[in-house]
């Protein structure tokens, strides 16, 4: 469909408008250039002769800088400066005109035989023009910007829903958001001032909107609001108001302080639309996210079909959202659990993307269900996001890891092999490098798996880029199952106490969103032309966060103070865990890879052959409950694995740490 298909009435009333336009700038400045005179009508017939070709000319030119499909309700910068190159553009036909094809033919000729001087138009009028043809280009255009602008500013001041609120961030933050306001993409929302961080926004207007002060000056702001009865009800924070310097702690407390609603802009990216959100406790216990690149992600899986294992978990969920989003044209999702398979179906049902959703009940242990549903499928990309991820529980249930991260996983690679796909992206833990649980052990045997045949494939040469197969660690996301962030909530919503392991005790974090968009980067990276000798990537997860300080800064902006209105109790680590998570083995060379937020592992890889021999030993182990051919295979195939598994399940409550 081209571009002339899309054209709607409003688009042919503004080409009618820039015809008109363009009519009226040449012959206005003709006229003033003449002042109506002899000379005047002594060219009108010639000019009248020339108009309609120059006016077809300028309807093609305008729309080739976009003037007739522009919405006038938005019109901007860039608008404007697409009038000056269409002007320009029509100005310099006129000098081509004039100076090339008319002048060497007037003279003498019929069909002017009165006009005098060297130029039909001559410098003057063409001068007189190209600002002419500004003017009437514009004129209207920015008055009906104007007048939308001052209806949006009008409505939301009367509205009766809408909360005087004051906006918490940097200039180009708040713009953003007071444009949305003025567009109506926010609604019930009257912005009465700013505060910002920067030292160089205060005493400055955006969009009529003044800023106010600093942040050190919430307080002294809602005060002076509240005296002259017109009261705050609302603070809005944008991305940058939760940048360290700008200390969002204490601004999220003191409002809360005041009573006050305390709502959030996210960062935009991949064509979000500005909306507000409740500001959580976990937007202020981040870095600063990495930026990502969403046109490439969106060439990865735009009109692909692709398959996410583990769609209804925490990780599976948000990578099935992202890559609808980016405009995926089929998506299948596989899980074991009918309540979480329902649930992320009917989410993304109702996201309303053009991707064909489909939903199957399976576990990945059934290697011909697994077979099954690829083979029918045919999928371009596999994620494979489920897995058994409780330290826990898979030290206790430890053949269920065995079953799931290392049988279920092989029989997700063969399948998606087998079934003809482009790429494998397993979903991995930084507990697997050097490992000391059941969980970071069973994930590094399947990440060597993965190894394996990647390197397999790309000794095979078919005639096409082989299959690649790569593995994405990272650490604790938060808020998703299980994390410590929602049972701190919980724990502090009941009183206490809040329970943590051990004083020392060290993890990274990150966002759910920014994993996953992650974790897609490095698919895009792995499927690059020139294939990269690497398959696994580390995500880089920033500085390690102190649990027990995480513990006592979620209390304090709960309003509570740690140890006097809530309580922390160390409860001693469980098996299977230690104090700092590590990003790389000490023996395992990293590779730099050009890419903001991920670097590549290249831990130890032994042959496919030896690892085939360890699963046939391991099936017959599972079989016979022959937990100490499990130990002897695992140590074999891992040697770095620290502590011997204990003997029996470690009692007590699972408590999160």
């Amino acid at each position: 469909m081209t571009r002339f298909s899309n054209l709607t009435l409003r688009n042919l009333l503004i080409v009618a408008h820039d015809a008109l336009a363009t009519a009226l700038a040449l012959l206005v400045s003709f006229y003033l250039r003449f002042e109506g005179g002899d000379s005047f009508f002594d060219r009108l017939p010639l000019l009248l002769r020339i108009l309609p070709w120059f006016i077809a000319l300028s309807i093609v030119v305008c729309y080739v800088f976009n003037l007739t499909t522009a919405k006038w309700r938005f019109i901007s910068l860039p608008d404007a400066l697409n009038i000056l190159r269409a002007a320009t553009v029509l100005t310099l036909a006129l000098v081509v005109l004039d100076y090339i094809f008319v002048a060497p033919n007037i003279h003498g000729a019929p069909v002017a035989p009165n006009i005098q001087g060297a130029f039909f138009l001559g410098k003057i009028t063409i001068i007189l023009y190209w600002f002419l043809e500004i003017f009437f280009l514009s004129a209207l255009r920015f008055a009906y910007r104007y007048f939308r602008y001052t209806r949006a500013r009008y409505h939301a001041r009367t509205d009766e829903d809408a909360a005087p609120a004051l906006l918490i961030g940097r200039a180009a933050d708040a713009e953003v958001l007071l444009r949305a306001i003025e567009s109506g993409a926010v609604k019930h929302l009257w912005p009465v001032g700013v505060l910002s961080p920067s030292p160089a926004d205060q005493g400055q207007m955006i969009r009529s909107i003044p800023v106010l002060g600093g942040i050190d000056d919430l307080e002294d702001v809602i005060q002076d609001f509240a005296r002259r009865n017109k009261s705050i009800a609302r603070v809005v924070m944008a991305p940058s108001a939760f940048e360290p310097e700008a200390r969002p702690e204490s601004v999220l407390m003191r409002a809360r302080r005041h009573g006050l609603i305390v709502s959030r802009l996210p960062s935009l990216g991949s064509g979000d639309a500005p909306r507000l959100t409740a500001v959580a406790v976990e937007d202020l216990l981040l870095r600063p996210s990495e930026k990502i690149d969403y046109a490439r992600l969106e060439a990865l899986v735009k009109n692909k079909s692709v398959i996410v294992t583990g769609g209804g978990g925490s990780i599976g969920s948000e990578i099935c959202d992202r890559v609808a989003t980016f405009g995926a044209a089929r998506l299948l999702v596989i899980e074991n659990s009918e309540p979480a398979l329902y649930a992320v179906v009917e989410s993304l049902a109702a996201q309303n993307t053009e991707a064909v959703i489909e939903g199957r009940i399976a576990d990945i242990r059934d290697r011909d269900r697994i077979h099954r549903l690829m083979n029918e499928f045919k999928p371009d990309i596999v994620f494979h996001a489920a897995a058994l991820k409780h330290v826990p529980i898979l030290e206790r249930d430890w053949s269920e890891g065995v079953k799931t991260n290392i049988f279920g996983s092989v029989n997700v690679a063969d399948a998606a092999v087998a079934s003809g796909a482009d790429a494998m992206v397993m979903i991995s833990t930084d507990k697997a490098i050097e490992p000391v649980s059941m969980l970071g052990l069973t994930k590094r045997f399947a990440e060597m798996y993965c190894q394996a045949l990647d390197h397999e494939l790309a000794g095979q040469p078919d005639g096409k880029p082989p299959m690649r197969l790569i593995s994405v660690r990272f650490g604790n996301v938060l808020a998703s199952n299980g994390s410590v962030v929602p049972k701190f909530k919980a724990q502090i919503e009941a009183g206490g106490p809040v329970t943590v392991t051990h004083p020392d005790m060290v993890r990274y974090f990150m966002t759910i969103r920014e994993a996953c968009d992650l974790v897609l980067t490095a698919a895009t990276h792995a499927l690059t032309p020139v294939r990269p000798d690497v398959s696994v990537y580390v995500l880089n997860m920033g500085q390690p966060v102190k649990i027990v300080d995480l513990a006592e800064r979620m209390i304090r902006l709960s309003g509570l103070q740690p140890g006097h209105d809530i309580d922390i109790v160390f409860t001693g680590m469980r098996p299977g865990e230690r104090l700092n998570e590590i990003l790389f083995a000490t023996e395992e060379p990293t590779v730099e890879i050009g890419l903001a937020g991920i670097m590549a592992a290249k831990p130890n890889e032994p042959p496919m052959h030896v690892l085939r021999k360890w699963i046939g030993t391991l099936e017959q182990a599972i079989a016979r409950d022959d937990r100490a051919t499990i130990k002897a295979v695992l140590k074999d195939a891992i040697p770095e694995f620290g502590p011997a598994m204990p003997a029996e399940p470690a009692a007590g409550p699972a408590l999160q740490a």
